[in-house]
């Protein structure tokens, strides 16, 4: 019998007793000398704090029993309808609880900040690290023994690992599953990526307005997160690469009814989680980091995610620098065909077995740590070993693989990024991959886009176009505006690429030859902030080399471009911008890094 079905034999529902538990001991009484919890130091106290914490709880209609000295299991719920992708996720939460009272624990919901990536401005990425300080604090001064974090869009599935690593109180991720696959005029449309594609259709003249209109609502017909591998798909992925969320549940789409009974389940396991006292420092190790690079390499996956684990791992303290996204990626091909890289989206790769075929791929490879971890109570080896694949066209054998190994993202260094910069080999150009071009330099993304239909504008298919000032503190908040519209004057002579560099992130639906995340970035004064128009500037992804073609004393003499933007006054963009490291760093704030643990330094009543 497993834990959590041991849990739910031995506990039942609320319903099951009223008043008093075993020997007629009071709830409180009982509490206080079964378990020693967290969660008794507020339920299981005497006199006038514990009569203060029971009885406002029971308000809510709970018995007594409930304080019996079962685990109080927390859902963090980033459910919002300001957040499309997030917005089922109450739906979620009701089957989480399902399971936590299945297996004799207390579930209690309650809500944490969430991120819009379609609506909120500037940037999502300007209040991930508030929204992981304030799941942390949250959790922290709370009477949880463990939590269930529900997320989905892009930024709030690494915001709540990072709080959850912060606290190391016991763990697991459900995120809210992709959409179903667009469908528009007879094929499919993949979320975000079709947005670039069919925008740019529009500004080249080969669609109409009225088209473009009518597939607004054929790309996000069902609840969920983006369907294509862009940045919430894969930051599933890598949750449960980690072994955070349950073996098999990244990919289920956010509407299958197989999506709830996993909710369920880790309900369930949640409880489980608690009563082994399995926290996230013992599921991501430096073995569980690398797993996590190398698949979402081989899954073709989105440039963020590079970000979020350096972040993550410092919340956690195992030692992650950028050069190990190239390094552990040298010997992983492509095995996933799916957009923005490939064909395919979510829903066909749930279908074709998702990321347990993949992992099993790796395995066979011998690029993957079988013996780490997972929430789910076995190992990567044992979740994945056997794991079927039932399409080939999606998820490719290791020795046919989609791209050859070396192909994901790669990390870039050189007189013009000296602490680094990425490249998404898979969604680039391959004719642009080595070149050499002059600059056409601006100051801000936004005076770009104000001329980029300029029939006048100084290009051709050989410049590279360079975006400043919009890192980490530049913008501020490090945005994802790295792959700019082609100017229209070159996609009308059908030029669909060139090479766009910038300290800017870019979606991970997001495709073309864009080098991103500079460092340091311009608003420091890194040499991005040096370059002007008509500069040389050379690219080699093989050589893992971008480099500024101006004489060391020219360069010396140069005044760096000073920032856009001016410096916040007040509020959290000013605690943001005086604190937020590079992205090299993950662009966490410096002293949010590492473990503060669940103690709560004081209390009250």
């Amino acid at each position: 019998m497993t834990a959590p079905e041991k849990a739910t034999s031995e506990k039942a529902t609320p319903e099951k007793a009223a008043g008093t538990t075993s020997a007629g001991a009071t709830p409180a009484e009982h509490a206080a000398g079964a378990t020693g919890r967290r969660s008794g130091a507020w339920f299981a106290a005497e006199g006038r704090n514990g009569f203060i914490h029971r009885s406002w709880m029971r308000n809510q209609g709970f018995g007594p029993e409930v304080f019996d000295g079962r685990p109080v299991i927390g859902i963090a719920s980033s459910w919002s309808e300001l957040t499309p992708c997030n917005a089922h996720l109450r739906d979620v939460a009701d089957a989480v609880k399902r399971g936590v009272w299945e297996a004799g624990g207390l579930p209690l919901e309650f809500p944490v900040m969430s991120l819009g990536e379609t609506l909120m401005r500037p940037t999502t990425m300007l209040f991930r690290n508030l929204m992981a300080m304030e799941a942390e604090e949250t959790i922290r001064a709370n009477p949880l023994d463990g939590v269930v974090l529900l997320s989905g869009c892009d930024k709030t599935t690494p915001a709540l690992l990072m709080a959850a690593a912060s606290v190391d109180l016991p763990a697991l991720m459900v995120t809210g599953g992709p959409m179903l696959n667009g469908k528009f005029q007879g094929r499919d449309l993949g979320s975000g990526t079709d947005v670039w594609r069919l925008s740019e259709e529009v500004r080249a003249g080969r669609m109409t307005p009225a088209e473009l209109s009518e597939a607004e609502g054929c790309m996000s017909r069902s609840r969920g997160h983006c369907m294509t591998m862009g940045t919430a798909s894969t930051m599933a992925c890598v949750a449960e690469a980690l072994g955070m969320q349950l073996p098999g549940s990244a990919a289920i789409p956010a509407v299958d009814a197989r999506r709830f009974a996993l909710a369920q389940a880790a309900g369930r396991r949640a409880v489980a989680l608690v009563e082994e006292d399995v926290r996230p420092s013992a599921v991501l190790t430096r073995e569980a980091f690398e797993n996590a690079i190398r698949a979402n390499a081989a899954l073709g996956g989105s440039t963020n995610a590079v970000v979020h684990l350096l972040a993550l791992a410092g919340r956690v303290g195992v030692p992650l620098d950028l050069d190990d996204f190239d390094r552990l990626t040298t010997e992983v091909p492509v095995l996933v065909d799916l957009m923005p890289s490939g064909r395919f989206l979510m829903e066909d790769f749930f279908y074709a077995g998702g990321l347990p075929a993949v992992l099993r791929e790796l395995g066979a490879l011998g690029l993957l740590h079988g013996d780490a971890p997972t929430v789910g109570g076995v190992t990567v080896r044992e979740a994945t070993g056997e794991a079927p694949c039932w399409n080939r066209e999606v998820i490719r054998a290791a020795d046919e693989p989609f791209r050859p190994a070396g192909e994901g993202t790669v990390v870039l260094r050189g007189s013009l990024c000296p602490d680094g910069a990425v490249l998404k080999i898979s969604a680039a150009s391959p004719h642009l991959l080595r070149h050499r071009g002059r600059a056409l330099v601006f100051d801000r993304i936004e005076d770009y886009t104000a001329v980029a239909d300029d029939p006048d504008l100084p290009v051709d298919a050989d410049t590279v176009l360079v975006i400043r000032n919009a890192g980490p503190r530049g913008y501020p908040g490090f945005p994802e505006v790295g792959n700019p519209p082609v100017p229209k004057v070159l996609l009308e002579a059908g030029v669909e690429d060139i090479v766009r560099i910038s300290d800017a992130r870019m979606s991970g639906t997001g495709y073309g030859t864009c080098v991103l995340h500079v460092a340091p970035e311009a608003a420091v004064g890194g040499p991005l902030s040096l370059v002007r128009t008509g500069d040389w500037i050379e690219l080699d992804a093989a050589a893992r080399r971008l480099d500024l073609d101006v004489p060391a004393d020219e360069l010396a003499a140069r005044t760096p471009a000073p920032p856009t933007e001016p410096k916040p006054e007040r509020g959290w963009a000013r605690l943001y911008t005086e604190h937020v490291m590079q992205a090299d760093r993950g662009a966490d704030l410096d002293f949010l890094v590492g473990r503060s643990g669940d103690a709560v330094p004081r209390h009250s009543h």
